[in-house]
């Protein structure tokens, strides 16, 4: 499900190719040399088509500087909508014959190994060497197939090798009830862990409940208070505090979390990271388990036996070859 994010949502996906070049003629078919108004056309014409940036975004090229590439000099381009812009810099040849952009990446400090699960209710084996971290919509129904797939099925594979822990990120301009399920899944976790996984298996399982025939927001929102403090009354928590936080409807640790995911360049759900290894959307278990696999192998752990594939059916029998 994807979140429109201005600026850094095109970015991330037009501007993600890695190095990659791309011929920029700077001669007429006589082999003059262009004059820089035209080569400058060129450019901008090039990169609108090569990173698909949309019609009402600004290109604007700035002043070449020295690169550390060898016969290349650093073109910063500004890309600029409304108040928000961002500078790009790329690579063009000192001979005006190449534009090429070149992508550089912080292997120590690189954020898909630091996300910050500090407090966060764990599934599985709090002490397992890898770590599925799943930032999760309550409403969204891709978030629901994923869920699916993680439970049972995924962590019963797993057992004790694997833990699972779930970040907010609620796509508010898709979902009018997701931030308040959030908020009120983090007011069961204050109390119990085991509470706030069992009310969000409730949710991925019947989103379509809480929506309602007339999806009405304030019928949600009530559903969803409605449904915690039923767990919460099951699991014998403390109510009192309980309906403070539901009271409070307190959004700090949710944006806070929902901060981290536009960090990673996340702009849908469900993301998953498998110690670090990054999966977007919903996936067939098998695959994510390829990946949990990998984790494994990488963490000095085996992975756990392929299951065995199913038995094929039998033939049936040709006319005369039955049984009497």
């Amino acid at each position: 499900m994807s979140r429109t994010r201005l600026l850094v949502g095109l970015l991330a996906i037009c501007m993600t190719a890695g190095c990659k070049a791309q011929p920029t003629p700077t001669t007429n078919a006589a082999n003059t040399p262009l004059d820089p108004a035209t080569l400058n056309r060129h450019i901008e014409v090039l990169v609108r088509s090569q990173f698909n940036v949309p019609q009402d975004y600004t290109v604007t090229l700035g002043t070449r500087g020295p690169s550390l590439v060898t016969g290349f000099e650093t073109l910063p381009i500004t890309f600029t909508r409304g108040t928000k812009s961002k500078v790009e810099n790329f690579l063009i040849s000192k001979d005006g014959q190449t534009l090429a952009r070149l992508e550089t990446f912080d292997l120590a400090h690189d954020p898909v190994f630091s996300i910050d699960v500090a407090g966060r209710p764990i599934r599985g084996n709090p002490n397992a060497k890898v770590t599925v971290i799943n930032f999760d919509d309550l409403e969204c129904p891709y978030c629901a197939r994923m869920h699916e797939a993680l439970f049972p099925s995924t962590l019963e594979r797993y057992k004790d090798k694997v833990r699972f822990i779930y970040k907010d990120d609620p796509l508010i301009e898709l979902h009018p009830w997701a931030m308040r399920a959030s908020v009120d899944a983090n007011c069961l976790a204050a109390q119990s862990g085991d509470v706030y996984w069992t009310y969000v298996d409730y949710l991925h399982a019947h989103g379509q409940e809480v929506s309602g025939e007339d999806r009405n927001p304030a019928k949600s929102f009530a559903a969803l208070d409605r449904i915690a403090r039923q767990e919460a009354t099951l699991a014998k928590l403390d109510s009192g505090k309980l309906d403070a936080c539901l009271t409070k409807q307190d959004e700090s640790q949710v944006k806070a979390s929902a901060a981290e995911a536009e960090n990673l360049k996340i702009d849908g759900t469900p993301a998953l990271f498998v110690n670090g290894e990054r999966i977007d959307g919903a996936i067939q278990e098998d695959m994510v388990w390829a990946v949990i696999d990998r984790a494994l192998r990488a963490a000095g752990v085996e992975p756990p036996a392929a299951p065995a594939a199913p038995a094929s059916p039998a033939s049936p029998a040709k006319p005369g070859e039955g049984g009497k």
